[in-house]
């Protein structure tokens, strides 16, 4: 005869603590940036980080990042997507913390009065790579899987996280993808590429950069 099993209750159960980051990804300068806010709290206090925070008791994955984007970095109105779960038990020093880490490519336009702020600031991915890997908790290897994600996302698409005001010329748009991908890309190649996914506006760039160009958007 099976003996009977005695449920056990959840707090039978090891649990570690939950956390969330953001790796919100902009082009600033013709460089692909990530946002940092240097930490407040008392462990790693002034250290450049992502935005992030503990899920409090109740709070849905969602808020808790619109949250720390709101409090760390003065960042509101955005969608960030999960990025992937980052669960190695010694990523944090503090204890066993899973994080669920959140990507986001948010229009330097936005970001301009949150950089205002001295705890807020941008590293380019390219040329910052020391000061990414230092990061707390993990943070670089979130950064580049957001990096990795993000260039998916442009490989095919003319501007899918509308970094890029409308209307624009078929350059300014080879020269964000060149941000994104971190090398050049070939100018016909990339024209035959896009022009089909985009509609001309029948005007033509001022040429003040330059000579006048076919000006576009994207199809609705």
């Amino acid at each position: 005869m099976n003996e009977s099993r005695i449920p056990l209750s959840l707090l039978d159960y090891p649990r570690p603590s939950v956390a969330v980051d953001t790796a919100a990804l902009t082009v600033a300068g013709g460089e692909l940036m990530v946002l940092l806010v240097r930490r407040r709290e008392e462990h790693h206090l002034g250290e450049w980080a992502l935005p992030g925070t503990f899920l409090r008791e109740r709070e849905t994955l969602a808020a808790a990042v619109l949250r720390s984007l709101r409090d760390k970095a003065g960042i509101e109105g955005r969608v960030p997507q999960q990025l992937h779960v980052f669960d190695d038990p010694g990523r944090d020093d503090r204890g066993w913390t899973l994080s669920v880490a959140h990507v986001d490519a948010v229009p330097f336009r936005e970001l301009e009065t949150p950089l205002q702020s001295d705890d807020v600031r941008l590293a380019s991915v390219a040329a910052e790579t020391g000061l990414i890997a230092a990061l707390p908790y993990g943070h670089a290897d979130m950064v580049l899987l957001a990096v990795e994600r993000m260039r998916q996302d442009y490989a095919q698409t003319p501007d899918p996280a509308g970094l890029l005001p409308e209307p624009f010329t078929l350059k300014e748009l080879r020269d964000l993808h060149e941000a994104v991908a971190g090398r050049t890309l070939m100018r016909d190649t990339f024209r035959r590429q896009m022009e089909p996914q985009l509609v001309g506006t029948g005007q033509m760039s001022d040429g003040t950069r330059g000579r006048p160009s076919r000006l576009w958007r994207h199809v609705n």
